[in-house]
């Protein structure tokens, strides 16, 4: 941590302290209303055959969507077909 800079939480002034801090401390003790709700996105990756991804772009790029949109609606079908 830079020269002078506390933790905003645990006010600590080094990542060790700041450490010792959370291994005593639960952030539910301090969710209240300061603390804001975030939003992000997971992402995988999936390991495809060459040959396969060719194809898979080419499908994409034939709708007009990328490759990763092309994966996920084909997912939802498939899952919805499965229920």
């Amino acid at each position: 941590m830079g020269e002078n800079r506390l933790s905003s939480v645990s006010r600590a002034d080094s990542l060790e302290k700041m450490g010792e801090f959370w291994d005593q401390h639960d952030f539910t003790d301090f969710d209240d209303a300061t603390a804001s709700d975030v939003e992000f996105t997971v992402r995988c990756g999936i390991p495809l055959e060459p040959d396969l991804l060719s194809r898979l772009e080419l499908q994409a790029a034939r709708r007009g969507v990328s490759a990763e949109t092309l994966v996920n609606l084909w997912l939802q079908e498939k899952l919805a077909e499965a229920v």
